[in-house]
């Protein structure tokens, strides 16, 4: 799929949905953020910007990316009548050509599976450089398919949180692995619908 490919792909997912005017925030992200003091945060894969939104409330500085362009007009406009301008740095990277600039106290990536022909590994492994020394990776993947999910296919494949973690490949003198588990929860779809679902939790702090 070309780069071009792509931005029309996720154009075409949140376009097909209603702008939300205050999206919610993941569930892993509160639980695991909300006793953290504020500093600055990269939010690969902003989407609704939900994340972003409850992060900047905090006192969090947010620079916030995705591939789609409409995601991140979306969220640019929230921040603005939100009065969250000054917290909230929303910018199109395609991941697979550019990574954003700076270093982070924080960096989140929530759902960033894409049928794109994304090296995730080499984009997750920039990540974990771009922590400030006691620095967090909080990577949140889908364990099942949730009904109102882009992708339907039976034979889909979700790797466990210890196999992502080996794919990225980071010097255990520098980063440690502190969370890496399969929570299940009960989730609210686009539309209204809930269901069970499992989340692949995956946490890494850059100790040095």
């Amino acid at each position: 799929m070309s780069a071009t490919d792509a931005v029309r792909f996720w154009d075409d997912v949140h376009a097909a949905r209603p702008a939300a005017t205050d999206p919610r925030p993941n569930a892993r992200l509160t639980e695991t953020v909300a006793d953290l003091p504020p500093g600055d945060v990269l939010d690969l894969g902003c989407g609704a910007g939900g994340d972003a939104l409850w992060l900047a409330r905090r006192g969090w500085r947010v620079t916030a990316v995705d591939v789609s362009s409409v995601a991140v007009e979306r969220l640019t406009s929230l921040a603005v009548s939100h009065g969250l301008d000054d917290r909230i740095t929303a910018r199109r990277h395609d991941l697979r050509e550019s990574f954003p600039d700076g270093t982070f106290e924080l960096v989140c990536a929530h759902y960033l599976q894409t049928p794109l022909d994304l090296d995730r590994a080499a984009v997750l492994r920039k990540a974990a450089y771009a922590l400030r020394p006691g620095g967090l990776l909080l990577v949140v993947d889908h364990g099942s398919t949730a009904p109102w999910s882009w992708n339907q296919d039976p034979d889909v494949r979700y790797p466990a949180p210890r196999e992502v973690a080996a794919g990225i490949a980071l010097d255990p003198a520098t980063w440690t692995v502190e969370r890496a588990d399969s929570p299940r929860r009960v989730a609210t779809g686009p539309d209204g619908r809930t269901a069970e679902v499992t989340d692949h939790v995956l946490i890494v702090r850059r100790t040095a």
